[in-house]
């Protein structure tokens, strides 16, 4: 009889593991949307693509030696692989977004792409690795993510084949869980209320995402916005500033035109004049990008980031010399 029970228990055991590393992610059907491309979500749609979400900065080859590693020309959407530096688990590779039919996004329907997006659901039903921050696409509105398609529609094809991501066990089986399905329709955020559209643009931006120090691929609790997440790549090393609202270690004494002054100085960089990273100035924070991020945005971000808890975290984002490398 303890014979038959152990053996039904290893069974379940065998079986259950078989389901966990055999089953896909939750998904609903993409929908048979096809996007209207106007002229104002086209320009909505490369404001997001370029600038608040940084699509481009994850989904490009990039230039690491010069200071905020600019998209390589010709590239924008190509794909890359993610330096092992980084420290992830296994090999990342952001895929090919262009309008290539063989490597990208050329024989996806509107829909598809909408839902690996905000669900984070490949064409081929696998789940993607959360990097792609869909949880918080998620509450992306209908109009920007048709805006975003509408403009991605735009893109050159680039011929540029990036190998496929190869992502560690246990990783591979638990981030099966991490999309989840989007149903019904999401509204613009109402711009009247500055915090709520703070909010949003601040989950637009994956601000909390970077911002927060991470241990085994989850945000430590109670350290939302508080800065200490390292980020490298070969023989460079950077730590996320602190943003929460703390006066002392964070932004809680800073202006609003602080803030503002913070992005703005970056806007007299052009790819010409781009000085070369070193650790003292090596930074993934996509300022190339958010340096052209109208104020009304960036006051928005701002009022929501005052309202967050203050936590008291010291960084030093640049190490005199880089660790672990």
């Amino acid at each position: 009889m303890k014979r038959m029970i152990l053996l039904g228990t290893l069974v379940g055991v065998v079986g259950l593991a078989s389901w966990l590393v055999m089953r896909g992610p939750k998904s609903l059907r993409a929908s048979s949307i096809k996007v209207e491309r106007s002229e104002a979500r086209v320009a909505r749609g490369k404001y997001i693509y370029e600038q608040l979400a940084d699509c481009e900065g994850c989904h490009s080859e990039r230039d690491y030696k010069k200071f905020g590693g600019p998209v390589l020309a010709g590239m924008s959407g190509s794909g890359t692989v993610f330096p092992k530096e980084l420290g992830l688990p296994g090999r990342i590779a952001p895929p090919n977004i262009s309008q290539d039919p063989e490597h990208g996004l050329g024989q996806w329907t509107d829909g598809e792409i909408i839902r690996a997006v905000r669900e984070g659901v490949s064409r081929d039903g696998r789940a993607l690795f959360p990097m792609m921050p869909y949880q918080s696409y998620a509450k992306m509105s209908d109009e920007d993510v048709e805006s975003l398609v509408a403009y991605m529609r735009t893109m050159p094809a680039v011929k540029h084949q990036v190998p496929p991501s190869k992502v560690d066990f246990p990783v591979n089986v638990l981030m099966k869980s991490a999309p989840q399905p989007v149903a019904g329709k999401i509204p613009a955020p109402d711009r009247q209320n500055q915090v709520a559209y703070g909010k949003y643009l601040v989950g637009m931006a994956g601000c909390e995402t970077c911002h927060t120090k991470m241990e085994k691929g989850a945000p430590v609790e109670g350290m939302n916005f508080a800065g200490g997440e390292v980020f490298r790549v070969p023989g460079l090393e950077v730590v996320s500033a602190n943003i929460s609202p703390d006066p002392e270690t964070g932004i809680g004494a800073w202006t609003e035109e602080r803030f503002l002054d913070k992005f703005r100085g970056y806007r007299n960089f052009t790819d010409e004049n781009l000085p070369v990273a070193v650790q003292a100035n090596f930074t993934v924070m996509p300022w190339l990008g958010f340096r052209k991020l109208p104020d009304d945005d960036l006051k928005a971000i701002f009022a929501y980031l005052k309202t967050v808890k203050p936590v008291r975290n010291k960084v030093e984002t640049h190490p005199p010399v880089a660790s672990k490398l």
